[in-house]
C-alpha cells in the first residue's frame, strides 16, 4: 500500500457524513467530560477527543456485517460504526437501557448487530478477537472484513505479533488499525516503544501505510485501499495513524497524578492540528459547504447529544440481579 493515497477522490456525498460522524464523536465526548467533572457519571471515562478522524475515516467504508474490535478508548469507534448515542450514553451512566444493560460501562460498549464486537479494557485483546472474526468471514466465503483498532501501547504486547503472524499465514481479511497517539497511559511512547511500529508489520510482507491520523481524508483513503484489498481476498493490511490524545489518559487523572507527564505547550501544538477544525476548513476552502451548513451540522449534532444525555439521566439504573445472569449463571445464593 502506498503512503501517498491522495489520488483517491471523494464526493460530497462521502465527505459530509465524515464530518457529521466526527462532530458526533467530539460533542459526545465533550458532554461526557463535562458530566464526569460535574460528578454525574458513576465511573471513569477514557475520551477520544483529538482522534476522531481515525474512527470516522475507517468506519465510513464498513458495513454492518463487517466487524470491529476496540480499546478502552472506544466511544469513537462505537459511534463511527453506527452505534446508538442513546444506548452508549445510557451504558456509561450505568442504566438498564444501556447497550450492555448498564453492566459494561465506558470500557465495554458493544453492539454485535452493528458489527461492534466490543471495546476492551485489556490492552491488545481486540487483536485476536478481530482475527477470529476475520477467520469466520473466510470460512463463510464472504467478503466481510474485520478491523482491529489498537494503540501504540498494544504493539508491545505478544498478541500483536502473534496475530500479525497468523493473519498473514491464513490470508485473513483483517485490517490492523494502529492509533499512535504518542502515549501509553502516562508514559510517552518514546520511552516504551522502540522504532517505528509500522516497520514491525512490514516484516510480514503485507501492505502497510503510515498516515496523518488527524487528516480524515488521508485515513479515509488508506482505509479504503486496505478494506478493498481484504474484500478481494488479498489478506491483511496495516495502517499506522499518527494522532494525539488531547485529554488525559483518564478524566480523573489530575486527582491522583503527582506530576505531569506532558507539557501544556505540546497539547496546544496538537490543538492546532485539530482534525475536526482542519476538515471544516478544508470543506469551506473547497467550497463543498459553507458556514451556514456547518452551523446546521453543529446544531443537529448538539440536539442528538442533548437527547442522548437526557435519555440516559432519566432511565432506571441497571438491575443488580443481572450479575446472576451475565456473570454467575445458576449461582444465585
Amino acid at each position: 500500500m502506498k503512503n501517498d493515497v491522495r489520488n483517491l477522490a471523494a464526493t460530497k456525498e462521502q465527505l459530509l457524513p465524515l464530518l457529521r460522524r466526527m462532530l458526533l464523536i467530539r460533542r459526545m465526548e465533550e458532554r461526557l467530560s463535562a458530566d464526569f467533572h460535574a460528578g454525574k457519571l458513576p465511573g471513569a471515562v477514557h475520551l477520544y477527543i483529538g482522534q476522531e478522524a481515525v474512527a470516522a475515516g475507517v468506519c465510513a467504508h464498513l458495513r454492518d456485517s463487517d466487524t470491529i474490535t476496540s480499546t478502552h478508548r472506544g466511544h469513537g469507534h462505537f459511534l463511527a460504526k453506527g452505534g446508538s448515542p442513546r444506548a452508549m450514553m445510557a451504558e456509561i451512566w450505568a442504566k438498564k437501557s444501556g447497550i450492555c444493560r448498564g453492566m459494561g460501562g465506558s470500557m465495554h460498549v458493544a453492539d454485535v448487530s452493528k458489527g461492534i464486537l466490543g471495546a476492551n479494557g485489556i490492552v491488545a485483546a481486540g487483536l485476536a478477537i478481530a482475527a477470529g472474526s476475520a477467520f469466520a468471514a473466510k470460512l463463510d466465503n464472504s467478503d466481510r472484513v474485520a478491523v482491529a483498532f489498537f494503540g501504540d501501547g498494544a504493539s508491545n504486547q505478544g498478541t500483536f505479533m502473534e496475530t500479525l503472524n497468523v493473519s498473514t499465514l491464513w490470508n485473513l481479511p483483517m485490517i490492523f488499525m494502529c492509533e499512535n497517539n504518542r502515549f501509553s497511559e502516562f508514559s510517552p511512547a518514546s520511552t516504551v516503544t522502540s522504532g517505528d511500529i509500522v516497520d514491525r508489520a512490514r516484516a510480514f510482507k503485507i501492505p502497510c501505510a503510515s498516515v496523518d491520523g488527524n487528516d480524515v481524508l488521508e485515513v479515509w483513503r488508506a482505509a479504503g485501499e486496505a478494506i478493498a484489498h481484504a474484500r478481494r481476498g488479498g489478506g491483511p493490511s496495516f495502517i499506522e495513524a499518527h494522532t494525539y490524545r488531547i485529554h488525559g489518559h483518564i478524566e480523573a487523572e489530575k486527582s491522583f497524578l503527582k506530576s505531569t507527564y506532558r507539557e501544556a505547550a505540546e497539547i496546544d501544538e496538537w490543538r492546532g492540528r485539530d482534525p475536526v477544525r482542519r476538515f471544516k476548513d478544508y470543506l469551506k476552502g473547497e467550497r463543498i459547504c459553507d458556514e451556514a451548513e456547518l452551523d446546521a451540522f453543529e446544531a443537529e449534532t448538539a440536539a442528538i447529544v442533548e437527547d442522548a444525555a437526557r435519555f440516559a439521566e432519566a432511565e432506571p439504573p441497571a438491575d443488580p440481579d443481572l450479575v446472576f445472569e451475565l456473570m454467575f449463571d445458576q449461582q444465585r445464593p
